[in-house]
């Protein structure tokens, strides 16, 4: 049996979510496709996949074991490709997604600088406040900012970005700086519709949760941030998104010292794809500057 040809046959049916799509995918026959899985199965001793006409499961053990193929597949088709992709000069089109704010703030400059460093490439760059599909919409990488929850995803981290409490000078001068988070209910706050009402801080190693009542919510931040410079209450956004408010005074921190724990900021690309020399030469030019970017931010 040819083990890694098993392997990328079980890893194909299970990314494809049927053994007749994983047939199409590899060019097989659906018949040559579960022989491969039967004898797999053989030879390893354990069920793989509950299967029926219409649907497949994976097994506690074909969990343990589809962990183990990705890895051992990843790790092949990058010891074959880094033979000559390191040599190779970049070309041709790199696809980003990333959050409008920091997509526009950070990502952007970089971008541009190193498209100046590569003439023989071209970029589109996609802003959107929403969690892409990155193979289903044809990405080379998304910049996400949270934990990855797609176990079909690697990420490689750049930093991490808190959430910080934000209010205008105005407010504060009219009504002092709270000393606690659950002061907040007596506080005029502006909240972000898609959040929710709770509010969740860290005091003395511990996770706080505080209700809040919002004279006005907003499911955009720019709308978020501008009700607060307007003096409507306190607002919380992501560090980044509060930067050009703290650099020119627009609006100051609250509260900082019970900042809840950071949130990662990391590019995400298929466990499947292999990365070609445009990605990888732009993630090993930007990913250092885009660190030192982090780093310095107001509120880390």
């Amino acid at each position: 049996m040819d083990k890694l040809k098993a392997m990328s046959t079980f890893v194909a049916i299970v990314d494809q979510g049927s053994l007749s799509a994983a047939a199409d995918k590899l060019d097989r026959s659906p018949a040559a496709v579960v022989r491969t899985l039967a004898s797999l199965e053989q030879h390893l001793g354990v069920r793989l996949l509950n299967r029926s006409t219409r649907r497949i499961a994976l097994t506690d053990e074909g969990r343990e074991y589809l962990d183990h193929c990705r890895r051992i597949l990843a790790d092949i088709q990058t010891a074959e490709f880094q033979l000559d992709s390191r040599r190779a000069d970049p070309a041709g089109k790199l696809t980003i997604t990333a959050p409008v704010t920091f997509g526009r703030l950070h990502i952007a400059p970089l971008l541009n600088q190193w498209l100046k460093q590569n003439p023989a490439m071209s970029a589109e760059l996609i802003l959107l406040d929403r969690i892409v599909d990155v193979i289903e919409e044809g990405f080379d990488l998304a910049l996400r900012i949270g934990h990855l929850a797609d176990s079909s995803l690697v990420a490689r981290q750049v930093g991490s970005t808190p959430y910080v409490l934000c209010a205008s000078p105005e407010l504060i001068e009219q009504r002092g700086l709270p000393s606690h988070p659950e002061q907040l209910s007596d506080w005029p706050t502006v909240g972000f519709t898609p959040a929710g009402e709770v509010w969740q801080f860290q005091v003395e190693g511990e996770l706080w949760e505080q209700r809040i009542h919002p004279v006005v919510s907003a499911n955009q931040i720019d709308t978020e941030l501008a009700a607060a410079r307007d003096g409507l209450g306190i607002c919380r956004v992501l560090g980044y998104q509060a930067q050009e408010d703290f650099k020119r005074g627009t609006l100051v921190p609250v509260l900082a010292e019970y900042n809840a724990p950071a949130l990662p900021v990391q590019f995400v690309f298929p466990h499947s794809r292999l990365l070609s020399p445009r990605v990888r030469q732009f993630l090993d030019a930007v990913v250092g500057p885009l660190q030192e970017r982090l780093s310095g931010m107001s509120g880390n």
